[in-house]
């Protein structure tokens, strides 16, 4: 029996004297073991998405940029958020390799600004690379989605939706190479060139009115008027891109007109009123109330399109 009570009070002492595990949210410095050991461990495949970037996150596990930075050069953050800025870090997964290497997930985030890592330890637990998972934007026509498959490769891919509802893919491939401090692109499919221009779906809509017509900024800015199915409507079509494309807006409905050269956009259930008024040589549109459930929460539909001159194929030159 005193045997039996000599080993509890062993084991509560040993118990007791077991090294708690530090705090990672303060400005002590801890070991790169604990660090690493903050990601929770999982098997691949593993892959975050824009979901995973808005998901509120509890307080208590971030970890602190004076950490971060003991482990991971603070250019990785500064390039993006800036040299003053101090974001708070977020373990997302942890992923480790047969030989030896480990694939940290991470999230930073300051204010709306909102950035998904990947960084890559080697065989020693040093810092060997990095690169930007997923950055949040505002558009509304696109999805993001990146990770690690079976095989330790690293995706990236970019859904985008059409206004004709279709959906393209965009797709690059890395492999994380320690000794060069990097991820290697191994392949690429490009959404960027699919991107180029617009689909209109109301292109083939008759164009009988006096200000139907196709109005451009540029190939990812415009307004299309169509004629509608009743007098004093017209049907519309418009996107919009500001802001190097991180903030872009579309709509497409029909409107009515309020005056010879006004029309609203206005419809029951919907919170967005855009007012569209015209001229002979442009439109100008204007959000009386917000639209934010169209765009992207920085920019608005605010702003004025040039008409669209059409040219006329020259006739044939009668033969002589």
């Amino acid at each position: 029996m005193k045997h039996l009570l000599f080993i509890l009070i062993a084991f509560i002492f040993l118990a007791g004297c077991k090294r708690k595990k530090p705090s990672l949210s303060g400005d002590e410095p801890v070991q790169v073991e604990d660090f690493i050991e903050s990601f929770s461990l999982t098997k691949p495949p593993f892959e975050i998405a824009d979901s995973t970037l808005n998901r509120k996150e509890k307080d208590s596990l971030f970890i602190s940029y004076i950490i971060f930075t003991q482990f991971v050069p603070d250019t990785v953050l500064t390039k993006v958020f800036g040299a003053n800025a101090k974001p708070k870090i977020y373990p997302l997964k942890r992923v480790e390799s047969d030989n030896e290497e480990t694939y940290l997930f991470a999230k930073a985030v300051l204010g709306e600004k909102k950035i998904g890592y990947l960084l890559g330890f080697d065989k020693s637990k040093q810092f060997a690379g990095f690169m930007e998972l997923l950055r949040l934007d505002n558009n509304p026509s696109t999805q993001q989605v990146s990770g690690l498959d079976r095989k330790l490769s690293v995706y990236k891919i970019v859904y985008y939706k059409r206004p004709d509802g279709a959906t393209d893919e965009g797709k690059e491939v890395y492999v994380f190479n320690a000794d060069a401090g990097q991820f290697t692109l191994i392949m690429t499919d490009a959404l960027d060139d699919r991107l180029k221009e617009i689909v209109n779906p109301i292109d083939t809509f008759q164009a009988k009115n006096k200000y139907s017509a196709d109005y451009v900024k540029d190939k990812m800015n415009i307004v299309s008027i169509r004629d509608g199915n009743k007098q004093g409507k017209i049907n519309i079509f418009i996107h919009f891109e500001k802001d190097q494309g991180t903030c872009s807006g579309e709509i497409k409905g029909e409107a009515s007109f309020t005056s010879a050269n006004t029309a609203l956009y206005q419809h029951a259930g919907d919170p967005c009123v855009l007012q569209l008024h015209f001229s002979s040589s442009a439109v100008t549109l204007k959000e009386l109330k917000a639209c934010g459930n169209r765009r992207g929460v920085k920019c608005s539909f605010d702003g004025t399109y040039p008409r669209k001159k059409i040219v006329k194929p020259k006739p044939p030159k009668k033969k002589r």
